[in-house]
């Protein structure tokens, strides 16, 4: 055990202790819900090209090292310090903060782009958030926000104090920034075609633990890609079948 609370995976890099609380990268049990948030942060690599950005609840730190590569600058942020901790350990090239997502520690206009993955729901106070986002952006600065969509995603997750609809998610950032597009995260064709033989993969997971999983859900699990989902922009009622919410808003 490192010095972060970390255990090192086979290639020598820190890996986090799983607690349900965040994905974590390179496990197999969670690969799917790994390779679903990531293709979130895949599809945001032109938005995040040569600018100033800001990853707000940066977790386990995969993200903003993808997001890294194409930004002219990244800072991730975590209140958690386990978290900032290993994000230092695991990607040393990250610049990595400990700070309030309540109380940003940046002045007004400080970035071009405020990215925010899977983090808004474990706040209390959602609106104070995303008017910190909203305040540290440059005019004509983007929010992202994504977050799981509470009409699709399995209950009882003790780390969600508010987990959101789409109509609830449009307006909670609408009140800070011009909303420019509402997309919700599905699964893609092959997945799909799994769950019409086979049954939910969401709830085949979560219905016991990893190692009683069957084979065929097993295999399933480790074969996602995130070539397996499809981002889109839709109609309400394609929103609200959606796995995941993604909102894109542009401060004014």
């Amino acid at each position: 055990m490192s010095s972060t609370g970390t255990s090192g995976d086979s290639d020598g890099k820190p890996q986090m202790v799983i607690t349900g609380e965040r994905t974590v990268p390179g496990i197999w049990h969670e690969n799917y819900w790994f390779r679903r948030h990531e293709v979130v942060y895949e599809s945001l690599r032109d938005v995040v090209r040569g600018r100033a950005v800001l990853e707000a609840g940066c977790g386990e730190g995969y993200g903003a090292d993808l997001l890294s590569h194409d930004a002219a600058s990244l800072v991730a942020l975590d209140y958690d310090a386990y978290a900032t901790g290993h994000v230092r350990s695991a990607y040393p090239d990250v610049p990595v903060v400990r700070g309030n997502l309540v109380a940003l520690p940046y002045a007004d206009a400080s970035f071009d782009v405020v990215v925010s993955l899977q983090t808004v729901e474990h706040l209390w106070d959602q609106d104070a958030f995303v008017a910190e986002c909203a305040r540290v952006l440059r005019p004509g600065g983007s929010l992202v926000v994504s977050t799981p969509n509470t009409l699709t995603f399995p209950p009882g997750n003790i780390y969600h104090p508010k987990e959101l609809e789409p109509e609830q998610l449009h307006d909670l950032v609408a009140a800070h920034a011009t909303v420019a597009s509402l997309a919700g995260l599905h699964h893609g064709e092959r997945l799909a075609d799994w769950e019409v033989e086979h049954g939910s993969l969401v709830d085949a997971q979560i219905a016991g633990p990893y190692e009683l999983w069957p084979t065929t859900v097993a295999d399933a699990v480790r074969s996602v890609t995130v070539d397996d989902f499809d981002l889109r922009e839709g109609d309400a009622d394609d929103l609200a079948a959606s796995l995941d919410l993604v909102v894109t808003a542009v401060r004014a």
